[in-house]
């Protein structure tokens, strides 16, 4: 099921594009179409070098290959068996078996260090297909030199190397779990054409590197919208009341739907937020949430709960306003196709997946759709649910209170800041490629980018953590700046960017006080920031004016640049108290 359309994807994420290197050990031409289009259904433009048939190592390790002329940014190797693997011999013994796949394993990190040092480092390695047809049945597993047996091992071995190596895997094993070998693998061609991966799974094969390639630049969707009515629970709660709708054990109709919402709690659990969109009485839509003794999703659960009469798509559009998030971060699931058409074809950067007619499949339909494609999970998106229902308790409190700054003041605000580390290395990295609207220019950094700033010590990196009286918003800014100018007398911010949960509660103005004393104490004179229009960041456009910065005359390609002398700055006046790494 495939997520969006190209024109509905910011065009300043359609202008990076994807320059993607493939190397096999088998035919690939009849893949560079599907992954071309696969990228273009998530805004991204992809170019592709097929490495020469069976010359990975040759084109890796010559910097005067026409891979290196290439210059990647993703590498993608998809090996089938026997180029790993060779042709084991079925009667070996334990111990030669696990050299052989320890060997594999340490040919394959190779590799990928040689394609990340070529490519700013993101890596994308393709499980093996087990396509070798078992010699003992169901316990394969127990004759060692089984080549089915051997790629069950390799392919275990090979997630765990990738987590220590930063790789992400393209995991065909799994969809051949639940599409079945044949729908990925024919035989016949193998051995006419050696196309291992069939024609006719060419274009889901696209859509699962997109998805990687996606998820990576932070272009995954992050609220899952439900409707409630036929969607939660079976029957209409205004109508049927809470004891008639269909939830929980004695039908199955019941029982798929708490299948569902145990699905969508989990969703919840990794860092999905949730919001509920229903035509619908508020008091009603609440009942079962708080009521019912089957419903697995609470009240605490839903972020943003808008039930009315009122069109979904005018709906739709205040939940994306009052969780501050896009409309293309939305995935919007009902079982009322009208209601489906009609968000199509008003919203079209909003997914809408083609529910089934039986819940018992609606899991299933938003699983294989790959909305919420992920490369890592982090604290803070595991935290994510709690810290936007601490933004509904914040948004409650300040509808209570009098003034601004009395409210501001009884967040008892805390910002927590740190150089860059490994341990928020992830985090720091996932936030850079994800964030667009509060993000001066977008500059987008690999893990290895990451890292190698973390190291720089020239570099001023900062991961900053608010914390206040209804819990931990996480990490929610960062800034890198590097000196420059007559004896490193400036400073250049080259990354500013927040997360949009934290506006108007003064950390920009905490963050610029924080910029200073540091760049003061690196013996900095002046600081000097740009910013880069998209087609997402105009709200911090004016974002160094209010920050006391003098615009120097703009440049010709757009960009606008700022400046602020030191010796005359005067620190903001705010209601966080700044907490550094030294005392934190």
């Amino acid at each position: 099921m495939l997520r969006k359309s190209f024109a509905d994807v910011p065009q300043d994420v359609v202008r990076e594009p994807i320059r993607l290197a493939l190397f096999s050990g088998s035919t690939t031409d009849h893949l560079t179409s599907a992954l071309r289009i696969g990228c273009l259904r998530r805004g991204m433009w992809c170019d592709v070098h097929r490495g020469d048939y069976g010359q990975h190592l040759q084109e890796l390790s010559d910097p005067e290959s026409a891979f290196h002329a290439f210059d990647a940014n993703v590498v993608l190797f998809s090996f089938d068996a026997q180029t790993l693997l060779g042709q084991p011999d079925a009667a070996m013994d334990a111990a030669t078996a696990d050299r052989l796949v320890e060997d594999t394993i340490g040919t394959l990190r190779g590799l990928w260090r040689l394609a990340a040092d070529a490519s700013r480092g993101h890596v994308i390695q393709q499980a093996l297909l087990p396509t070798a047809l078992p010699l003992i049945g169901n316990n394969e597993h127990r004759m060692p030199g089984s080549l089915r047996a051997l790629i069950d091992r390799v392919n275990q071995r090979m997630r765990a190397a990738a987590d220590d190596d930063g790789v992400d895997i393209l995991a065909l094993d799994a969809r051949i779990a639940n599409d079945g070998l044949s729908a990925w693998h024919d035989p016949v061609l193998w051995h006419r054409a050696k196309q291992e991966i069939s024609p006719a799974a060419a274009p889901f094969y696209g859509e699962l590197v997109a998805r990687l390639i996606a998820a990576r630049r932070g272009l995954s969707s992050k609220c899952l919208v439900l409707d409630l009515d036929n969607t939660l629970w079976g029957g209409v709660i205004g109508d049927d009341g809470l004891s008639g709708i269909a939830l929980g054990q004695g039908s199955a109709l019941g029982e798929a739907y708490v299948a569902f919402q145990r699905y969508v709690k989990d969703l919840s659990q990794r860092g999905i937020i949730l919001a509920v969109c229903s035509k619908n009485d508020e008091d009603n839509a609440w009942t079962p949430f708080d009521q019912h003794p089957e419903m697995v999703l609470k009240r605490a659960d839903i972020a943003c709960l808008v039930a009315n009469w009122e069109d979904k798509v005018t709906n739709l559009r205040s939940i994306a306003q009052a969780l501050n998030i896009g409309l293309d971060a939305l995935v919007f699931v009902d079982d009322n196709p009208f209601e489906r058409n009609i968000v199509r074809r008003e919203l079209p950067m909003v997914a809408v997946p083609e529910l089934p007619a039986d819940p018992a499949l609606y899991g299933r339909c938003i699983a294989d759709g790959g909305y919420f494609e992920a490369t890592a999970i982090t604290w803070e998106d595991r935290a994510r649910a709690a810290q936007y229902q601490g933004n509904v308790q914040r948004e409650a409190s300040r509808s209570g209170s009098t003034d601004l700054a009395g409210y501001l003041a009884s967040l008892q605000m805390r910002l927590e800041w740190h150089p860059f580390d490994p341990i928020g290395q992830q985090r720091i990295t996932q936030l850079i490629n994800k964030t667009n609207q509060f993000n001066l220019t977008t500059q987008r950094y690999t893990d290895a980018d990451v890292a190698a700033a973390m190291h720089a010590k020239d570099v001023l990196t900062l991961q900053l953590r608010l914390t206040d009286r209804f819990g931990d918003n996480g990490i929610i800014g960062i800034v890198i700046a590097r000196p420059r100018g007559p004896g490193n007398s400036e400073l250049f911010i080259d990354t500013w960017l927040m997360s949009c949960r934290v506006l108007g509660r003064q950390v920009e103005q905490a963050t610029m006080n924080l910029l200073v004393e540091c760049a003061s104490e690196a013996g900095a004179q002046v600081l000097v920031g740009e910013y880069r229009a998209t087609a997402k960041n105009g709200m911090v456009r004016q974002h160094y004016e209010k920050l006391g910065f003098t615009q120097i005359a703009p440049r010709e390609d757009g960009i606008t640049t700022w400046r602020r002398a030191i010796a005359d700055f005067a620190p903001f006046q705010t209601c966080i108290e700044t907490i550094g790494a030294e005392s934190s």
